[in-house]
């Protein structure tokens, strides 16, 4: 970023014009492969739940925030009261063949005034884990960040010993900036928290790379 610096002074940063981003809305994506819309846990609660509580998918909640539920009314209750949140805003994935939702993703931590943004509480369910899919999925949500929403830093967090998402992250054109030791108090556990991001000048060569 260039700095300025007044006669004399100390540098400062680049001028930035314009006013804060846009707050988020729940509007659908519409991509080839997925789908990416408002959560609704009346339509998605029951394929999410089969897609996340099957054999072997306990370890898909390993390093999120929640656990696993004991009963689809439990899983339901928790994502309708999720579901009203503004901030976590979460969005469902769903297949565009079968209309399923196989996985959700949340923008959060949403600063217009900074125009900074996270996307987070990334499910990838086993039907889209290393997808095409679950790429145009996030190629879709960085694309309104930056082109409809006008945010300049787009971030990526995640636990440090969570390996699946951090080359995710790298994958998905983040760039690693540090570590935030004893970050957080998950599930009982100490967790270092990894920090990445996306800047709007990066974008185009992203967006060219997802395409």
């Amino acid at each position: 970023m260039t700095e300025t610096r007044a006669t004399g002074g100390p540098p400062l940063g680049a001028i930035i014009e314009g006013g804060p981003a846009a707050q988020p809305a729940r509007v659908p994506l519409i991509g080839r492969h997925i789908h990416v819309v408002p959560l609704d846990p009346a339509a998605h609660a029951a394929d999410l739940y089969a897609a996340s509580h099957g054999a072997g998918d306990a370890a898909l909640w390993t390093y999120l925030i929640s656990r696993t539920f004991p009963d689809p009314e439990a899983f339901r209750a928790y994502y309708e009261a999720a579901a009203l949140r503004d901030d976590p805003l979460l969005f469902a994935f769903l297949d565009a063949t079968t209309g399923k939702a196989v996985g959700h993703a949340a923008y959060m931590r949403i600063e217009p005034a900074h125009r900074v943004i996270e996307v987070g509480n990334v499910l990838f369910t086993r039907a889209l884990q290393r997808s095409v899919a679950a790429s145009e999925a996030m190629y879709l949500m960085a694309r309104h960040v930056f082109e409809d929403l006008g945010y300049r830093r787009y971030e990526w967090k995640c636990d440090a010993l969570n390996a699946p998402s951090r080359a995710a992250a790298l994958r998905y054109g983040f760039t690693y900036e540090g570590l935030f030791r004893q970050h957080m108090i998950v599930k009982g556990r100490s967790r270092d928290t990894t920090w990445f991001s996306l800047l709007d000048s990066e974008w185009p060569r992203v967006k060219a790379a997802f395409e």
